[in-house]
């Protein structure tokens, strides 16, 4: 790993148009912002196509780049993390699933409305989940029951990820609230 001397010399080598610079770089960081991006993430794909958009963005504004307002580890971890935040944001993290996970996710939507039907009617859970509407109720138990992600809720259920996600935020405060 290059010490943070080297990365900012790099990234002013960079800016004049070197490209083993941006090659060096690449090898010294890359590992680095890759683990940052998947942790936003949570996929080695788009991790990767973040950190290579970061350096895409390095060449291109390597110019704008200035040591004095900081250093070239934390310009680039910036630029990482806005990229994987941008697209998480645009629903890149949404999975394309084949028919077999499909059938294994619908599945698992029998087992979330099993798991409520088998609760006591005199169950407090039961009583409160019971006055929440079908799609809050639905999400919810995909998610706690079956140990479905947001994405996988949201295709089991035909419907945007943001709207199952504000379902399971807006069910879950419900809950909160009827079960104090």
């Amino acid at each position: 790993m290059h010490d943070q001397i080297d990365a900012d010399g790099l990234l002013l080598r960079i800016a004049k148009g070197e490209r083993a610079a941006l090659s060096t770089l690449f090898e010294s960081e890359a590992g680095r912002l890759v683990g940052i991006a998947q942790r936003i993430l949570r996929r080695r794909d788009l991790a990767e196509e973040a950190v290579q958009d970061t350096f895409v963005a390095a060449w291109r504004r390597a110019g704008q780049f200035d040591p004095s307002r900081g250093n070239a580890r934390g310009w680039l971890t910036t630029i990482t993390r806005n990229r994987a935040l941008n697209m998480l944001r645009d629903g890149a993290r949404l999975e394309f699933h084949d028919s077999e996970v499909l059938a294994d996710m619908g599945d698992r939507s029998v087992d979330a409305t099993a798991a409520f039907n088998a609760l006591s009617d005199r169950d407090a859970l039961r009583n409160c989940l019971g006055q929440l509407d079908e799609p809050k109720r639905r999400a919810i138990l995909l998610c706690y029951v079956t140990g479905l992600n947001h994405g996988e809720a949201a295709a089991t259920m035909n419907a945007p990820l943001g709207t199952v996600k504000a379902w399971i935020r807006r069910g879950v405060v419900a809950l909160q609230e009827c079960l104090s």
